[in-house]
């Protein structure tokens, strides 16, 4: 099966890795290739693709591999996959990388309920230390003055926010947002579909009815198509039989004649996945849990902090709220916000965002280093409300930002300052 590589992917991978292979006179080449975007997009499988195409060796590390119960030992790992793939360059005589996958999965930090870890910060301390000395890594308790041969280094993720700022600065690491055009998503899907008799106008046709699916959802399109097969297969043999049928059986492996490829087909089981996706998104049954669990006996509600007014505040009469079923009225007159800022939190959550705060004080201003206000990632403008009141109170003379967040893409749409210090 011949798959598609996107011309753009293909381009900024060959030119990052082999950048980091040539000796460019007074050029400071980043070590690092970022590549992220939405998850399912296919990020690591078009890397497989440019690594098979340009004959290079890869050596892997995954997120999960990031943590562990003894501090230390990820930061280890690192190191020594590291020096092991310079020690493959030098035996092998070809390019080779280092690659880690999901990267933002086990060391970042998504909110204040993300825990950060000792190992959390060593791997990033780690990695920058990579990038600023890379033929220079030395493993814990050993010191070896040969110098090692340049790594690059490929880390995927969905959203590079949640990591350290100082890790992803350019000049350590040069960032890649993969995001398939029409065009790519034709020329990939084609490949799924190329051994299925598709032609390409009904190609075209299956991406147009699905926009606004990932690359992922046609893998998995092509493979419910033989769940019909599957299922007639186990009708005969039975349920009771279907283990010894197929595990450690005498009989050959079961055969598959091809299924029903035919456009119509395909849409027709494309719909009923997004049924299912759907019915993930509306049931939401984690937000209902909490409404119930803020409207319990044992539920304490915080008390309400004085405000002072500055930058958006205006004071405003406080109006009586009576709540019904637990659940506050959509129109909070009670807030002293202004109403342009209300209007934005409204806007940013009918979107079907979720909004959170996050403040710094003006030393780490320059230097980006934002904290979580407390709040977590809300979806309710009432609630969004109350918080960014609380915040305003509570760091008052920092930096204060209303932060909006894409729960589907996993990455930020917006971040704008709602507080400053000098009162602007």
């Amino acid at each position: 099966m011949s798959y598609y590589i996107a011309p753009r992917f293909l381009d900024k991978l060959g030119v990052h890795i082999t950048k980091n292979f040539l000796n460019l006179p007074g050029v400071r080449v980043p070590l690092i290739l970022g590549i992220h975007g939405r998850k399912g997009e296919g990020k690591t499988f078009q890397c497989q693709l440019v690594f098979e195409k340009m004959g290079i060796e890869v050596t892997n590390i995954s997120g999960g591999e990031l943590e562990s119960p003894d501090a230390g030992d990820p930061a280890r790992l690192i190191r020594l996959r590291y020096r092991e793939t310079a020690e493959l360059i030098k035996v092998r005589g070809k390019m080779c990388v280092l690659m880690i996958n999901d990267l933002d999965a086990g060391a970042g930090r998504f909110d204040e309920g993300t825990q950060y870890t000792v190992n959390t910060q060593l791997v990033n301390a780690t990695l920058m230390n990579i990038a600023d000395n890379p033929t220079d890594v030395q493993l814990p308790g050993s010191y070896d003055s040969t110098p090692l041969h340049r790594v690059p280094i490929i880390v995927t993720g969905n959203d590079f926010s949640t990591l350290y700022a100082p890790l992803i600065r350019d000049g350590r690491m040069d960032k890649f947002y993969w995001e398939p055009d029409r065009d790519d998503k034709v020329g990939i899907v084609g490949g799924i579909f190329a051994e299925d008799g598709l032609s390409g106008r009904e190609v075209e046709q299956l991406v147009d009815i699905f926009p606004q699916q990932s690359i992922d959802f046609y893998s998995a399109l092509r493979s419910r198509i033989y769940d019909e097969q599957v299922r007639e297969f186990i009708h005969q043999v039975g349920f009771e039989r279907v283990s010894l049928r197929i595990v450690n059986s005498a009989e050959k492996p079961p055969e598959f004649q091809k299924p029903d490829f035919s456009l119509s087909h395909l849409i027709e089981a494309g719909n009923l996945m997004v049924g299912e996706q759907q019915r993930v998104e509306t049931s939401q049954l984690v937000d209902e849990y909490n409404r119930l669990n803020r409207g319990s006996k044992n539920y304490q509600p915080a008390p309400d902090a004085p405000v002072t007014p500055k930058n958006n505040y205006q004071p405003a009469p406080a109006a009586p709220v009576t709540p019904k079923n637990n659940f506050p009225p959509q129109q909070t007159s009670h807030t002293h916000l202004t109403l342009e800022t209300q209007a934005q939190i409204r806007q940013i959550l009918a979107q079907g965002h979720k909004i959170s705060f996050e403040h710094v004080d003006e030393r780490r201003f320059r230097t980006g280093s934002w904290q979580s206000c407390g709040t977590t990632y809300m979806d309710a403008d009432w609630d969004a409300i109350s918080a960014l009141e609380s915040c305003l109170s509570e760091y008052e003379g920092e930096y204060v930002r209303l932060v909006g967040v894409d729960p589907k893409a996993k990455r930020r749409v917006v971040e704008t300052i709602i507080q400053r210090p000098n009162g602007n």
